[in-house]
């Protein structure tokens, strides 16, 4: 739905960034100022529209204000979901309305230090000495009045950041007690990590495994974990789970009942940029064409549609159940609900 959102948005306006999963930062640069506001308005409808989803528009000269008038927008019907503070009279008037704790980056700690000195609202923060703030919230505090002042310290991020990490861990739906299952699902969760490498266009140089029983069902209770580096840098999915077993191998005790594993993916660099080893002899071209093409059908026909041996069978009986999950109405063709009439 997010990425629904996203799309939408990109139909009227080609600058974005994306800062959540349900808020983006958009530039309304290149209009003209009397466009604006229409626009924004315009965009509103077209997410209701188009995806379903209500949403709120904030429009001032800064991030920080952008989100001030947002919350305005949220809050108060009068304005139907758009409110435009770049006018700076318009500010003064609504920012006296606003509690300094809703600010961007005023969490509780920084308003208790805040009201020791009599800032309460959002203007009283913007007539702050810049240098007070930062000696109180330090250098975020100073830039936060500035941009409260409609003075920009915070261009958009078009490039998405780069990811620390990726984890995969599943609770089982049956305990496990077998080094079959065990492997199995150690070879599935590895697939899935990645596949989202690949996805987000970063290799591992590290990978961490553990398992553990259940703490609260008076079994005897067993923990541990082990992580290891890779000759070189990769998002194969062949050598994770190839080394993800071998680390789950050394973990595994008999006579336990296991009741969760997982995979941690640390140590994320730029897939373009890894490290080869010095005596690496594995055709990576042919490879990485072979496990696009993986993802490629898994995407379109359904995930697992494609996967290897090791990761056992789709009804595996360690797989965790969801039964009661509520449909996805929204983002599944196939649980669309149906009605008849007769």
């Amino acid at each position: 739905m997010s990425g629904r959102v996203t799309d939408t948005l990109l139909s009227m306006v080609p600058t974005i960034e994306t800062y959540s999963i349900d808020e983006s930062f958009l530039n309304l640069g290149e209009f003209r100022e009397r466009e604006v506001e229409p626009l924004a308005r315009e965009l509103r409808e077209r997410v209701r529209r188009w995806v379903g989803i209500p949403t709120c528009v904030g429009i001032a000269p800064t991030k920080t204000l952008a989100k001030v008038a947002n919350f305005i927008a949220k809050k108060r019907p009068q304005y139907l979901g758009v409110c435009d503070l770049r006018s700076s009279q318009v500010r003064a008037e609504l920012l006296s309305t606003v509690p300094v704790d809703e600010v961007w980056g005023i969490g509780a700690a920084s308003a208790a230090k805040l009201a020791k000195i009599g800032v309460q609202t959002a203007a009283d923060l913007a007539t702050l000495d810049p240098d007070n703030a930062r000696a109180l919230m330090t250098v975020t505090g100073g830039r936060t009045v500035y941009e409260l002042r409609g003075i920009s310290c915070l261009p958009l991020e078009l490039m998405e950041p780069t990811r620390k990490g990726i984890a995969v861990t599943r609770s089982f739906g049956a305990p496990v007690t077998t080094w079959r299952e065990m492997r199995e699902a150690i070879a599935s969760y590895a697939t899935r990590a990645a596949e989202k490498m690949r996805r987000y266009k970063v290799a591992a140089e590290n990978i961490f495994v553990f398992m553990h029983t259940n703490n609260f069902n008076n079994d005897p209770f067993y923990s541990n974990g082990a992580s290891a580096r890779f000759a070189e840098t990769t998002n194969d999915t062949g050598e994770v789970v190839a080394l993800a077993v071998r680390l789950g191998e050394r973990l595994w005790r008999d006579g336990f009942r296991y009741s969760k594993t997982g995979i941690m993916i640390t140590e994320l660099l730029p897939e373009t940029i890894g490290q080869p080893a010095l005596w690496g002899d594995l055709d990576r071209e042919r490879r990485e064409r072979a496990w696009k093409a993986m993802d490629k059908l898994n995407a379109t026909l359904g995930r697992d549609t494609v996967r290897i041996l090791g990761a056992g069978p789709k009804n595996a009986a360690w797989k965790l159940r969801a039964e009661h999950r509520s449909p996805r109405w929204t983002t599944r063709w196939d649980e669309l609900p149906r009605v008849r009439s007769h």
